[in-house]
């Protein structure tokens, strides 16, 4: 590579590349050397990973191009030649060319994508934990300003059940209360119900594409992704073009899996995608949750089945949720009628008659205090009313 040029580039055309993906405070070079990295090689291809570990991206295609076989291009990088290096090596050379990096650039430049690589704010920190099936680069489109903080992913099926969909927004809806970043794949069923769901909460909601991000797929969520973008972002790691594939819908799961603090699974078929998510989250140790359903529900069998081999932790409402991913529990709304705890006035004795995460029942409570049964009933009624207490049946506990 010379001091003015690297892939017949000049250092100014790799300027203005990286400027019109608004990632400018990069070293040009790297940034088209990212981009290039995704026009040649596919999704979570860890032998392109494992070369460009060896020096970086940029000297592992300025070798790939210089060098007329495969030994030399090894002997470039000090790698030894096996039968997957071969084969990667005349798959990168059949793709790699100067027109398509240009193309990757322009297009995305067209949708006002910008480029963002390992270590800039709005990388997900837990990307590098997949190791050489990390990207080089990903493409978003998104709010102004958008920097990635903890993080709960939200998967499940697409032909998703009314059951699916309510419990995955009272997850959302409880969630959101922690500012957390809602993670899913803007796919129908849950995907979207989750995404909608925090846009309702006022919760920020990140979505990874299977394809390019100038392409909106589902086409039938289109609108849905446009409000994402501006409410959080939008993430792909292919080039602009790029189709969604079979391939690449299950390696983009890998990325919602390694992205989040914690995966949950709301309803999941037997041979559901979503499954393959809740896998790589195992694989890499991340908390993993699932909601049981009913047990004659089809939607529902991959949840027990991650149940059921000791895979996922049992998830029932937002709590869980937060006590799965950070381990903490959600503090109770602090609007209107809990500012002032109804159970916290001095005439029913001390606060917290009732407990959180255990069922009480009155006769429970009324050991608890001196007040007689009304003045408990009515304290309850006005708490359940408020938010801060639920029932069921003669239980009580805060909600």
């Amino acid at each position: 590579m010379t001091e003015d040029t690297w892939l017949g580039l000049s250092r100014t055309e790799c300027e203005r590349l990286s400027g019109a993906l608004r990632a400018s405070a990069r070293d040009p070079i790297d940034v088209i050397a990212a981009v290039a990295s995704s026009v040649v090689a596919e999704p979570g291809d860890s032998v392109w990973g494992e070369c460009v570990a060896q020096e970086d991206a940029a000297t592992a295609l300025e070798a790939l191009v210089s060098h007329a076989n495969v030994a030399e291009f090894a002997a470039a990088l000090g790698i030894v030649v096996d039968s997957a290096l071969d084969a990667g090596w005349h798959r990168w050379r059949a793709r790699l060319s100067q027109h398509r990096v240009l193309e990757a650039c322009e297009r995305a430049s067209r949708v006002s994508a910008r480029a963002v690589l390992p270590g800039d704010p709005a990388w997900p920190p837990g990307l590098f934990a997949l190791g050489p099936y990390m990207p080089h680069i990903l493409y978003v489109r998104g709010r102004k300003g958008f920097a990635w903080k903890h993080s709960v992913a939200m998967v499940g099926a697409r032909a998703a059940t009314g059951y699916g969909e309510f419990v995955t927004g009272e997850l959302v809806a409880g969630i959101a209360r922690t500012k957390a970043l809602i993670v899913s794949g803007a796919a129908y069923g849950i995907d979207g119900a989750a995404h909608r769901a925090a846009l309702a909460s006022s919760a920020e909601t990140v979505a990874f594409l299977a394809g390019g991000i100038d392409r909106l797929y589902p086409s039938g969520h289109a609108e849905l992704i446009s409000e994402i973008m501006e409410n959080g972002a939008v993430f792909a790691e292919h080039p602009c073009g790029a189709a969604p594939t079979k391939f690449r819908f299950l390696q983009r799961n890998r990325l919602i899996a390694a992205a989040s603090d914690a995966t949950v699974v709301i309803e999941a078929g037997r041979r559901s995608g979503s499954l393959n998510t809740a896998h790589h989250a195992a694989s890499l140790g991340r908390p993993l949750g699932a909601v049981p359903g009913p047990v004659t529900s089809p939607s529902s069998a991959g949840c027990h089945a991650l149940l059921r081999d000791g895979i996922a932790t049992c998830v029932t409402d937002a709590d869980d949720v937060a006590q799965l991913a950070w381990e903490v529990d959600l503090a109770p709304p602090t609007e209107h009628a809990l500012l002032a705890d109804p159970l916290a006035d001095a005439s029913l004795g001390p606060l917290a008659l009732l407990e959180r995460g255990r069922w009480l029942t009155m006769d429970d409570l009324l050991a608890k205090t001196s007040s007689t049964v009304d003045e408990v009933s009515c304290a309850l009624a006005e708490a359940e009313i408020a938010g801060a207490a639920e029932r069921r049946g003669a239980l009580w506990r805060i909600r």
